[in-house]
């Protein structure tokens, strides 16, 4: 474990602080007790906004902790309801999984249920919002049918040109009107331009979920792993579940050897060392030595420090409009998560066409490799003109 002293947690919420402290806490511990001039109504918004309430209405419970019966009954029926949720979303993962696998695609579950079960025990005690599968790229136009015959409807949010959504983007979304489930179809773990293992490396890999009888896959562990930690990185693990994620992965115990060449391979290590550091100082999570030498290294600290702005916020992601000051922010701190190779890749990708440049000069779709050549000339038109405007 690594208490390191330049993580600035001054101005992280003291009820955030004391709801870690409660989920930290072993059986047999002795009577908590709340900081005086306490938020209570903050103590449940920020167990709502991080994911947190059902490991802290466990906890609560177990140790029997006193606190007022308004709170007691929010944490409780926040927690009845994720866990009708999660039943419906595994009845609806067992239905999907059969559906793919009797039309012969490969399918393997990427968070949802599975990790409740498989990280925690109970799937009661992890949200999810949704579920997350991923499949081959061939079986994208397969599964979109069988989707549709389902009573699925696809959320088509981005445009595309020279099929570059094949690599820009990482899945698309799915919601079934009357189920009232969203369906993510992945056929990346991560959104593009970058190296990433290939679905068949991943099917290779994988393990079989404990579940349910239904043939349910989910990713090796040493990708679980990785997969986890791109995900808590791109979001600033600006909701602590994805924190306690790691936390139990590091308790369960990895093939630090195997994981870490997995890691190196695909430019990971400073993710990682970022979130075992985090996971460290706010979970108390214990590091063997080489998982410290990881989460010491001078990169993973930077990023870590740069993570404290989600953690002085509620900043949900995934709200747009962001305010500007997030919006901002976070541009600039995905760019820093990048190794050097992966910001030359991700610059060089600017110089393929991006559907704005087809909507600036429309052209016939046999001659769409002209935006090669016309791609700068149509970004500093886009440019001018918006500047003439203001």
């Amino acid at each position: 474990m690594i208490k390191d002293t330049s993580l600035n947690f001054n101005n992280i919420p003291n009820e955030l602080i004391t709801l870690l402290e409660i989920i930290e806490m072993d059986k047999g511990t002795e009577s908590f007790s709340f900081p005086q001039a306490f938020n209570w109504e903050r103590f449940v918004e920020l167990a709502k906004h991080h994911r947190l309430y059902p490991q802290l209405f466990s906890k609560i419970k177990e140790l029997n902790i006193s606190i007022p019966t308004a709170v007691n009954k929010s944490l409780l029926r926040l927690y009845q309801r994720n866990t009708f949720h999660m039943l419906h979303l595994t009845g609806e993962m067992n239905r999907v999984s059969q559906l793919f696998y009797h039309n012969q695609v490969k399918t393997i579950f990427l968070k949802g249920p599975i990790l409740g079960k498989e990280l925690y025990g109970d799937i009661s005690i992890r949200t999810s919002g949704d579920i997350d599968v991923l499949v081959p790229l061939e079986s994208i136009e397969t599964v979109d049918r069988l989707l549709y015959e389902e009573g699925y409807v696809k959320d088509d949010y981005f445009s595309t040109i020279l099929d570059d959504w094949k690599w820009r983007h990482h899945h698309v979304t799915y919601f079934h009107p009357i189920k009232q489930i969203k369906l993510e179809i992945h056929w990346r773990l991560s959104p593009g331009p970058g190296v990433e293992p290939s679905f068949m490396d991943l099917w290779n890999r994988k393990r079989h979920s404990t579940i349910s009888n239904v043939p349910i896959y989910m990713l090796g562990k040493e990708d679980l792993f990785m997969f986890l930690i791109s995900h808590g990185a791109r979001h600033g693990w600006s909701r602590l579940r994805w924190l306690a994620d790691i936390h139990q992965l590091v308790l369960q115990g990895q093939n630090w050897k195997c994981l870490y060449s997995i890691l190196e391979k695909y430019e990971m290590v400073h993710l990682t060392g970022q979130a075992l550091l985090l996971s460290s100082n706010l979970f108390n999570t214990p590091l063997n030595q080489e998982m410290e030498g990881c989460a010491r290294k001078q990169e993973a600290v930077r990023l870590a420090k740069r993570t404290i702005f989600y953690f002085e916020r509620l900043v949900n992601l995934h709200t747009e409009p962001l305010p500007l000051e997030v919006s901002s922010y976070h541009k600039s701190y995905l760019f820093s998560l990048k190794s050097l190779k992966q910001k030359v890749i991700f610059i060089l990708s600017f110089l393929h066409p991006y559907p704005e440049d087809a909507e600036t000069l429309p052209l016939p779709k046999s001659l769409h490799y002209l935006y090669f050549p016309l791609r700068p000339a149509l970004w500093f038109w886009r440019k001018a003109k918006k500047q003439a405007v203001l």
